[in-house]
């Protein structure tokens, strides 16, 4: 594409950059991507939420992709009472979510606006920073970092997720393939440790770590550490110019929400944009992010509790959290409508709201 001036200038070709460039490629727009080199990690699956496949479908990026759903997601905490099962059918949906190659889903974006592509900036009216936070962003580091890894089981892993808090930290397991992608949070040091053990010796820890109901691990492959932090721009828009996804906010994984929330705020600002005649007006952008503000502060606040909450504190403390943490989980196991209401928050965002 030559250097000439666009109405809209999507810097990052990821899935939220190209997901935005789709979504406004039959309006009257003149959209061009800037591909900032990103590496695409060979191997790492994600979770998509049954509202991401939604916008994923509307795109024309669903079709073919290899998915894994999740019909149910089974929380727990070891060595306490409380637990819970959340069921497709609690959230009125066909499944909860999706595990997918995070290189398949970038590859099928890209697809859809190859054409919008350039390597090279240009003038725009509105410039969307879809990657890259700036230095202003506030940052919080956790004090944990991540295993992942794929990991064999027996029997092989169905359709069910798992999300398990330990002492540690939480652990999830994704089923994908008849597999588990794995994420593991721990302290730095123990993660360390985890991923440079013997595979025999890491897999006995991770036994002890996930319970029973998962399966049995025999093997995991691919594992790594991967540093925690949540980071958010205090901004979601400046002058002609608008924040998503990654630039906007990066989260803990504990809940899979990330990709999920950025997909959201591509598919809003879209939305947005499609019959503007100035994508750069000022009172435009404050309209998008006032529609984006409960979505995006309530999954923030919710991913961060989650990854704090149930961490192991000394003494009285830990007593205290230990109890709030079981009712949290006995409730909703009890209470129907309380799953529903947390399951549907999870999918969907501030549209599960009453």
């Amino acid at each position: 594409m030559a250097a000439a001036g666009v109405d809209v200038l999507i810097r990052g070709a990821g899935p939220v950059g190209c997901a935005l460039g789709a979504a406004l490629a039959q309006s009257s727009l003149k959209v061009a991507i800037v591909d900032r080199g990103g590496i695409v990690p060979p191997f790492r699956p994600i979770a998509l939420s049954y509202a991401s496949r939604l916008i994923l479908e509307r795109l024309g990026a669903w079709q073919g992709l290899a998915v894994t759903p999740i019909d149910s997601i089974h929380v727990s905490e070891r060595g306490a009472f409380g637990q819970a099962r959340l069921d497709a059918v609690d959230a009125g949906v066909p499944s909860l979510g999706y595990v997918v190659d995070y290189a398949s889903l970038a590859h099928a974006l890209r697809e859809r606006v190859a054409s919008l592509i350039s390597l090279d900036e240009m003038p725009a009216r509105c410039v969307v920073h879809a990657e890259g936070l700036r230095a202003e962003a506030t940052e919080k580091r956790y004090q944990q970092d991540a295993v992942v890894g794929i990991v064999d089981v027996a029997p092989p892993a169905g359709h069910a997720a798992f999300e398990r808090f330990t002492a540690d930290g939480p652990l999830a397991l994704l089923p994908f393939g008849g597999r588990y992608a794995l994420v593991w949070s721990a302290k730095p040091e123990r993660a360390a440790a985890l991923a440079a053990a013997p595979e025999p010796e890491f897999l006995v820890e991770l036994a002890a770590a996930a319970g029973a109901k998962p399966g049995r691990p025999i093997a995991c492959a691919a594992r790594s550490v991967q540093p925690l932090t949540l980071r958010v721009n205090p901004a979601r828009v400046g002058e002609r110019e608008v924040f998503i996804g990654n630039a906007a906010q990066t989260l803990h994984p504990v809940a899979g929400q990330g990709l999920n929330l950025g997909l959201r705020d591509a598919w809003d600002l879209a939305e947005c944009f499609r019959h503007a005649a100035d994508p750069g007006d000022a009172a435009l952008l404050q309209r998008y992010a006032a529609r984006r503000r409960l979505d995006a502060g309530a999954t923030i606040r919710m991913t961060d509790f989650l990854a704090s909450a149930f961490l192991g504190s000394p003494g009285p403390l830990h007593s205290l959290r230990g109890a709030a943490r079981g009712a949290f989980l006995m409730t909703l196991d009890v209470f129907p409508p309380a799953r529903r209401f947390f399951a549907r928050r999870m999918i969907y965002g501030p549209s599960a709201m009453p």
